[in-house]
């Protein structure tokens, strides 16, 4: 029997026991070795995703594992292949996802809309693995996730050497963005109000801005000589943060909004007129993201050892969330899943 964690009721994660699922065709199961804790699965147990996330369901899609077996069909893996997990399961393709399955009608999120990696077993169709170099630790191979989501976005926003890119907001994406803009040669800005994370943010040869202590785009205009930003990356979901982004845009500046904002927010559009602003939706992820980041994660480019605030155990999961909600400032905190 093996151990698992699932969500049971807010602010609730309970330790459970799980049989092993036997891989089917095309499928392969897992023995994961860590699970990150992400801002998703901070918002399952408080509670706030309970009208799309059932109870229970074992939770976490940051993962790195080693194959265990495989099922009928599949010979691009074996068993003792380290791998990360890509956690979107799609349905069959229709004319209106335009080759976009990402961010298809059909998308399924593994660990939200079916059980996730939290758990010392996990069985998962083969088509969602990527190979991890021998190069790179199992506890790096767990921030392959969030990373390919910065990579998407950096991409996305049309990164070039010698631009200057502006994230608002330095959490664990924020942080990420900023070093994968930084791997392509731009000046990156940080703009965040909590001082452990700028401090952390410095020491990886960042520029910061605390817009409590100076205006930002006053921050940029000085940093810049008053050229701003060539592409601004939204990642902090607040209002002012949008209100920010297009006062520190360059003309023709880009603009990637990577923070989820489920309420409407007002947004200065004079300035995407007068300036000629792009707005670019950037939401997960595709395969040459998880092949980006996992090759700038074996370069040591992503200093992902400063990026681990902590490691638990399966066993202590409820207390990690915990700790999670009682000092926010912290940037990875990963689940040991190993029985």
């Amino acid at each position: 029997m093996k151990k698992a964690a699932a969500y049971a009721s807010t602010r609730s994660i309970e330790v459970v026991e799980s049989l092993p699922m036997p891989p089917g065709p095309g499928e392969v199961r897992l023995d994961v070795a860590y699970c990150g804790i992400c801002g998703t699965d901070m918002h399952i147990f408080l509670g706030h995703m309970d009208q799309r996330v059932s109870q229970p369901l074992v939770i976490g899609h940051e993962v790195s594992a080693t194959v265990a077996e495989v099922g009928e069909g599949v010979t691009e893996f074996s068993a003792g292949d380290r791998v990360a997990v890509r956690p979107l399961c799609f349905g069959p393709e229709t004319e209106f996802d335009r080759g976009n399955a990402h961010v298809g009608r059909n998308l399924k999120f593994i660990g939200i809309d079916q059980p996730g990696g939290m758990q010392a077993s996990w069985t998962v169709p083969a088509y969602t693995l990527h190979n991890l170099p021998e190069e790179l630790s199992m506890q790096h191979g767990a921030m392959i996730e969030p990373a390919a989501v910065a990579c998407h976005d950096v991409r996305l926003g049309e990164v070039k050497a010698g631009e200057t890119c502006v994230v608002i907001g330095g959490g664990p994406i924020g942080l990420l963005i900023a070093l994968v803009a930084k791997s392509k040669g731009a000046r990156v800005i940080l703009s965040e109000i909590n001082e452990v994370r700028l401090k952390l943010t410095e020491s990886l040869g960042i520029i910061t801005v605390n817009p409590l202590k100076e205006k930002l785009p006053e921050a940029v205009a000085k940093i810049t000589d008053g050229a701003m930003a060539d592409c601004v990356f939204e990642v902090s979901g607040s209002a002012p943060g949008v209100e920010a982004m297009t006062e520190v845009s360059a003309a023709r500046g880009r603009i990637v909004m990577v923070a989820i904002h489920p309420e409407p927010r007002p947004v200065s559009l004079f300035k995407f007129f007068w300036s000629e602003l792009r707005l670019i939706g950037a939401r997960l992820y595709e395969p040459c993201d998880f092949d980006e980041a996992i090759a700038l994660a074996a370069s040591g480019q992503l200093s992902l050892d400063k990026l681990i605030t902590e490691v638990r155990p399966l066993d202590e999961v409820q207390a990690a969330f915990e700790e999670i909600e009682r000092q926010p400032s912290g940037i990875k905190t990963l689940i040991s899943c190993a029985s």
